[in-house]
């Protein structure tokens, strides 16, 4: 299909009938390996659902032509934009699907249609909207590299050693060679890829990183003269695997596990029969991890292998897309535990309510109970027991439940107010818009947001309208009494400002005024000409009378408000001492006998001022031209046929010829903006107690109505209030840290800084179980390590924090880069995954620190640096996507 077929949409059918083809298409079409499905963006998705569901041609919801253009990196190369989220950025619609909306509705001129591929992945079958992108140059030759994508079922040998494209023939090299494969990582050393019979995805190759024009120096053979501190090793980012590098480097800092894998005592405990577990590879290949890391021989381990099982396991953590680094834990301490099972068979084991019994004879037969079926070092070292009370509303039946855990996962406590950044638009046109920062109900309407903005302005709520720009146009008007919930933090919200008519008994019509550019292009293709039109600018709303509604009434309206904006350059003619609104105007274009009859008229009036020679001001006004046409639109900016003058549409657009844009109008001047005081002042960051956290898990709450309880007594389900309680604590303990806070209709990352101990964090008065002789363990722990969250919802970079178990020095793991922290850096707002040992477990350090000063952790330390050069952007490195060929 070619470019012009393209934005010539055929006719469609009503909307009811797009509707339901549509809606029947998605709901009834199923993933199959090899099928194309095809990228759309999620905003004109949307305006399509809501133009047809509402059922009216007219409606101003007419999403206009399908435009991606908001998922692309650059227009040049058509690139999509890293990190997109499905439901959130884009939609997936099937190939009979997209073809109907194309035929329909067609696409902007130049866009390429964003066809994607079904694949068939272990566990799952997954739409592949990110190809793998690699970079491939012969090791002989490596300044010329050639970019090319391939599929993650992809096969090696097949579509990268042989494929003509992007081997042999480009490479100039003779069929029949031998051809060896060596990966770059992104730490910058070489790996034989040797198994070349295995897909893209078993290979874990990812998509490309920054070339080298020269030999990596960090080889394999320079490592293996290396000698440092054991434990002290970066991870190479494999393509956004930040998060399982955090997890890993956590876990390899926890002393009992470190030491249970280096001293090979998994190997006896290896469960291959448990149906539940990964038959021992999981643990396996976390044994390698970590026996390489804790070797004392790398810079940097390359963790491909256990990247690749992990995957196999755990589809969720397929590919390379950002994921999280407690999901990471969560995973792997249960597949841990399940394949160094030491019970076998596991036996039913019947649960029993307390019936009144003493928490002490509740507690130890649940803890039995678990031992029972759960016996493993991850059990050992951080299972512990909560005590759940629930109690139903309607007959008070008090349930009493003892149920293990392996981490603690606790609420930050939530602001009940949220601060909003929004430009307020002055009726005032000569007053630019104004952004201000205005503090707002978390649980708010559109209406608070006015009446906070109202005690800034002293403009009153009752004369604003609140609505989100986008792409120069509305996406949306919202009414006061909408909930704020639906305005997220990044889209552009503009507040304008109303005139009040003096006549209340008159109607009052508000309009939605966008801004195009006429542009005249060929159509090759039948070799006529015809007219185009770009929204530029920021689109406006307008009151006025219904009985100003005329053209030539609006044209000055229109005038008026653009008169800001005229061109202070220019001709003399064009600017002189005329007001603004005046300049918006074309000057007179008057003839050699028109400029002789005004010097006759003068001569024979020479004493009457100018604006008294009613003849040649109306000669003059009959001869000027309109800098602009005004046409009814749609909410899409894109003209309607049959909506006129006498119509109801609310949506207008003037239309400026280019060379009178150019002229008179100001696109700069119109683009500018003023900050209020409030955007000065400073946004207070919100600290809490590591204690608030842990007090608000344990206290009391209502369930969901999506998470009732059955009540055994009434016999049905029941919001019953719920309470857990800590009854005893693990050795190591995990504390997750809940700064991701979804609900129904909002999703935030909660940025406050948690005060949280590095030593002696004490339970004791939040402990149920008390010491009830000398042997039972103390409850005072010290921090071992940190896994930190930079960033934002949709993307950000995982660190961590960990105290080395042999030398007790503080280090902070960037991916493969490795180097001192000092314990005052560790408390941060970016703290997510708390690591903590109890002091009575913990061994104090036998070997001297390094004989290195400790540097800041923004200063690399040599003797422990896993890298020699910086990566050129924090956790955006990609791993094994440079690939060389050597051939013989």
């Amino acid at each position: 299909m070619t470019a012009n077929s393209r934005c010539s949409a055929a006719e469609p059918p009503g909307l009811e009938s797009q509707r339901r083809e549509i809606e029947s298409l998605l709901r009834e079409c199923e993933l199959r390996a090899g099928d194309s499905w095809y990228v759309v963006e999620r905003r004109w998705y949307e305006q399509w659902k809501e133009f047809v569901e509402t059922g009216d041609q007219n409606s101003s919801s007419f999403p206009g032509q399908i435009d991606n253009t908001e998922l692309f990196e650059d227009l040049d190369s058509y690139h999509l934009k890293e990190r997109l989220v499905e439901n959130e950025d884009f939609m997936l619609v099937p190939a009979e699907a997209w073809h109907k909306l194309l035929a329909w509705y067609g696409m902007v001129d130049g866009q390429p249609p964003l066809e994607r591929k079904v694949v068939d992945l272990p566990s799952t079958l997954k739409v592949e909207v990110y190809p793998i992108e690699i970079f491939l140059c012969l090791h002989s030759n490596m300044e010329n590299v050639i970019n090319a994508q391939f599929s993650r079922v992809d096969n090696i040998r097949e579509s990268v050693c042989l494929h003509p494209h992007t081997s042999f023939t480009a490479f100039s090299v003779p069929p029949g060679s031998e051809c060896r494969l060596w990966m770059k990582s992104s730490d910058s050393s070489c790996e034989r890829l040797r198994n070349v019979h295995i897909s893209v995805l078993d290979a874990c190759l990812s998509s490309g990183m920054v070339r080298t024009d020269s030999v990596p120096r960090n080889s394999v053979e320079e490592q293996d003269s290396y000698r440092g501190q054991p434990g002290v090793c970066g991870l190479t980012n494999l393509g956004n695997t930040c998060f399982m590098n955090s997890a890993l480097q956590c876990l390899s800092n926890t002393p009992p596990l470190t030491e249970y894998f280096l001293l090979s005592s998994y190997l006896e405990e290896l469960n291959f029969t448990n149906p539940l577990g990964m038959k021992g590879e999981i643990a396996e290949a976390y044994a390698d991890v970590i026996k390489q890391m804790w070797s004392g021989r790398h810079y940097s381990v390359v963790p491909r292998v256990f990247k690749t099982k992990v995957g196999h396991f755990a589809s969720q953590f397929l590919g390379y897309q950002q994921h999280d680094s407690q999901e990471l834990l969560s995973f792997l301490l249960d597949g841990l535990h399940e394949d160094l099972n030491r019970v076998k068979n596991k036996e039913y084991i019947e649960l029993r309510d307390a019936a009144g019994r003493p928490d002490q004879e509740v507690a130890e037969e649940a803890w039995r109970n678990h031992r029972r079926r759960n016996d493993s070092v991850i059990v050992d070292t951080f299972h512990g027991l909560f005590k759940s009370t629930l109690v139903c509303p309607e007959c008070r039946k008090v349930s009493v439940t003892f149920d293990p855990f392996c981490y603690l996962s606790v609420p930050l406590p939530v602001s009940k107010e949220r601060i909003m950044e929004v430009f307020f638009v002055s009726l005032d046109p000569y007053a630019k818009p104004a952004q201000h920062r205005v503090v707002v109900p978390k649980a708010g309407k559109v209406f608070d947001l006015c009446s906070a903005l109202s005690e800034m302005t002293s403009v009153p709520p009752t004369q604003m309208v609140v609505a989100d720009v986008f792409n120069h146009r509305f996406y949306k008007i919202y009414n006061s009494d909408e909930s704020l919930s639906c305005i997220l933090d990044r889209d552009d919200i503009f507040v304008y400002e109303l005139s009040v008519l003096e006549e209340q008994q008159e109607e009052q019509v508000l309009l939605a005024l966008y801004l195009r550019e006429r542009s005249h292009y060929r159509d090759y293709g039948s070799g006529s000409s015809s007219y185009g039109t770009t929204l530029f600018g920021h689109p406006l709303l307008l009151s006025t009378p219904r009985s100003s509604c005329s053209r030539e009434a609006l044209y000055n309206l229109f005038l008026q408000r653009l008169s800001p904006c005229a061109n202070s350059t220019g001709t003399a003619a064009d600017t002189g001492s005329e007001p603004p609104a005046e300049r918006l105007q074309q000057p007179c274009e008057t003839t050699e006998e028109e400029k002789e009859e005004d010097k006759q008229e003068e001569a024979c009036s020479p004493s009457l001022p100018a604006n008294e020679q009613p003849a040649r001001r109306r000669a003059c006004r009959k001869r000027r031209k309109s800098l602009f046409t005004i046409q009814a639109v749609n909410s899409n900016g894109t003209t309607e046929r049959g909506t006129g003058e006498g119509g109801t549409q609310p949506y207008v657009a003037i239309d400026w010829d280019p060379e009178m844009k150019k002229r008179f109008y100001n696109e700069n001047e119109a683009e500018k903006y003023v900050k209020h005081a409030s955007m000065e002042v400073p946004q207070q960051q919100t600290t809490v107690q590591l204690q608030e956290c842990i007090e608000l898990f344990t206290t009391v709450e209502t369930l969901e109505e999506e998470n009732p309880w059955y009540c055994p007594v009434c016999k049905k389900h029941q919001l019953a209030t719920k309470k857990l309680d800590l009854w005893s604590l693990p050795e190591v303990l995990i504390i997750h840290l809940k700064r991701f806070s979804y609900t129904k209709f909002t999703r935030e990352k909660l940025d406050s800084i948690v005060d949280f101990p590095l030593r002696d964090l004490d339970f004791s008065g939040c402990l149920l179980k008390k010491n009830v002789s000398n042997g039972e363990p103390p409850s005072c722990y010290d921090l071992i390590a940190v896994s930190n969250h930079y960033g934002g919802l949709r993307d950000g970079h995982y660190t961590s924090y960990a105290c080395n178990k042999d030398n007790g020095q503080w280090y902070y793991f960037d991916d493969s880069k490795v180097t001192y922290a000092r314990e005052d850096q560790i408390v941060t707002n970016a703290a997510y995954v708390l690591f903590y040992h109890r002091q009575d477990k913990i061994r104090k350090p036998t070997l001297p620190a390094p004989s290195t000063s400790p540097a800041s952790s923004t200063q690399p330390a040599n003797d422990i640096t896993s890298c020699k050069e910086e990566d050129a952007e924090q956790g955006a490195a990609a791993a094994a996507s440079y690939v060389t060929m050597e051939t013989d």
